[in-house]
C-alpha cells in the first residue's frame, strides 16, 4: 500500500505545481481542485489519509520527490541528487535556553505566583500551608514528571533557594490538585504567563486535542464487544503562531454535551481581546466554520481564515457581509487563502511539543484533578516557551 502512495506522490511531483510557503508546502490534489498542506518537517498533512490512518500519504511523498529535483548534467547524462532538507536554528539561544531552563523555570514560576496569587493559607492538613507554596509545589511536580514521593528532593532544592517557605507533604500536593477553586486560578496564570509575548503575537490559531487518562471506558467493550479505550479530556486552545505560546485555553470532557469545538471559538477570541492582544488573523479548521465566528473576528479588526464545508452557501443570514465576502475569497483565491489558513499547523505543533515534553497522559483520578493537572501542564509549557522565546527574541520582561 505504501508503494502505491509513493508512486502516486511521484506522479503529483512530476505533474503538479507544489508551492513552498511559510511552515510547509501546498500540494495540489491528484484528482480534484483541492490543495493540501504538508508541514515543513514532513510529519503531517491535512488530507484524510494522514488524519484517519496516521500513515505517510502521497502528498508527503510528493514533497519528498519535489525536494529531490536537483539535476546535474555530466557528459549528457542527467542524474538526480537528493536535496537535503535543513531548518535554520539560532543555536546560541537554543543552547542557552536548554542549559539554564530549570533555573529560569523556578525563578519565573516563583515570580508569576508571587505577583498574581493571593497570600492565604491552604487549610488542608496540619500545620497549615501557604497557598503560594502549595501551588508552586504542584507546578514543580508536573514540570519534573516525577511521582509525588520522588519529587520531594526537588522541593528540598526549592526550599533551599527560598522559593517556598514550607515544604508540603507529598499527600498535601495530591489533595491540593483536587481543589475546584484551583481551576480558575490556573487559567488566569496561563493567561498571565503568555501575556509577556503579546507584543509579538498578532496571528492566532485555534484547535483542540485529546489527553488520555488512566481510566478506561468499558461501554464499548460491554455493548459492542470491542477493545476498551481510554477516557480522555479535550484541551481547547488558542495559540500564537509565531512563538507557539498558549494564550488561553479551556478543558472539557472528551465526549458529551459542551465538548464541541466551534462553541469554544468565541470565548477564546473574546479572552484574547480582553487581555489586550492585537488580532490580525485567526485560523481554524472546518469544525469552527460558523457565521458568528467569522463575524466576531471581523468585529475586532481581524480576519478569520476558516475553510468552508462542501454544503455551505454564501448566504449571510444576518451576520453581515463578511460571510459572503470570505466565501467568495475562499473559492476564487484558494491558494492565497490556504497560505493564511495553514498557519493553523502551528497549533498542532504546539500540542505535539506539549505532549512530548510533559506527556499526554493525565495520572490523576478525579475529573477536577485531571483538569487541574492538564492546566498545570499548559502553565509549565508556557513558562518554558517564554524562556526559549525571550532568549531568541531578546525580550526583557517582568511578570506583573
Amino acid at each position: 500500500m505504501e508503494n502505491q502512495r509513493e508512486e502516486k506522490g511521484k506522479i503529483i511531483a512530476e505533474t503538479k505545481a507544489i508551492t513552498k510557503v511559510k511552515g510547509g508546502f501546498i500540494v495540489p490534489s491528484q484528482t480534484s481542485n483541492k490543495t493540501y498542506f504538508v508541514t515543513e518537517h514532513l510529519d503531517s498533512c491535512t488530507c484524510e489519509d494522514c488524519k484517519t490512518r496516521n500513515v505517510k500519504c502521497k502528498h508527503t511523498f510528493a514533497v519528498e520527490f519535489y525536494l529531490q529535483k536537483v539535476t546535474i548534467i555530466d557528459n549528457k547524462e542527467i542524474t538526480i541528487q537528493t536535496k537535503r532538507l535543513t531548518y535554520p536554528q539560532t543555536w546560541s539561544a537554543y543552547n542557552k535556553s536548554q542549559e539554564t531552563e530549570k533555573a529560569q523555570f523556578l525563578k519565573l514560576l516563583n515570580d508569576l505566583i508571587e505577583v498574581n496569587v493571593p497570600n492565604q493559607e491552604y487549610t488542608f492538613g496540619r500545620p497549615k500551608i501557604n497557598n503560594k507554596d502549595i501551588l508552586f509545589s504542584s507546578a514543580l511536580k508536573v514540570y519534573t514528571q516525577f511521582s509525588l514521593r520522588r519529587f520531594m528532593s526537588d522541593l528540598n532544592e526549592a526550599k533551599e533557594k527560598g522559593y517556598i517557605n514550607t515544604k508540603p507533604c507529598f499527600a498535601s500536593v495530591g489533595h491540593f490538585i483536587q481543589n475546584e477553586e484551583l481551576t480558575a486560578q490556573l487559567k488566569e496564570l496561563i493567561q498571565k504567563s503568555a501575556s509577556v509575548l503579546k507584543s509579538v503575537e498578532t496571528d492566532f490559531a485555534i484547535d483542540s486535542s485529546g489527553f488520555r487518562t488512566t481510566k478506561f471506558n468499558d461501554y464499548c467493550k460491554d455493548k459492542h464487544n470491542t477493545k476498551r479505550q481510554h477516557e480522555y479530556l479535550k484541551l481547547h486552545a488558542v495559540v500564537g503562531v509565531k512563538t507557539n505560546i498558549i494564550c488561553d485555553c479551556e478543558v472539557t470532557k472528551g465526549e458529551g454535551i459542551g465538548t464541541g469545538d466551534s462553541p469554544k471559538f468565541i470565548p477564546l477570541v473574546n479572552n484574547l481581546v480582553a487581555n489586550g492582544y492585537n488580532i490580525k488573523e485567526v485560523s481554524a479548521d472546518k469544525a469552527y466554520s460558523s457565521r458568528d465566528n467569522l463575524a466576531l473576528v471581523n468585529s475586532v479588526g481581524g480576519t478569520a481564515y476558516i475553510p468552508y464545508k462542501s454544503n455551505t452557501s454564501a448566504k449571510s443570514r444576518g451576520c453581515g457581509i463578511i460571510w459572503k465576502k470570505m466565501y467568495h475569497y475562499f473559492n476564487m483565491n484558494q491558494e492565497e487563502f490556504m497560505q493564511h489558513y495553514h498557519k493553523r499547523s502551528n497549533v498542532e505543533t504546539t500540542f505535539f511539543a506539549l505532549k512530548t515534553k510533559f506527556n499526554d497522559c493525565l495520572k490523576s483520578k478525579t475529573l477536577t484533578a485531571q483538569t487541574n493537572e492538564l492546566l498545570l501542564k499548559v502553565l509549565c509549557f508556557n513558562i518554558v516557551q517564554v524562556i526559549h522565546e525571550t532568549n531568541e527574541l531578546g525580550i526583557n520582561f517582568e511578570y506583573v
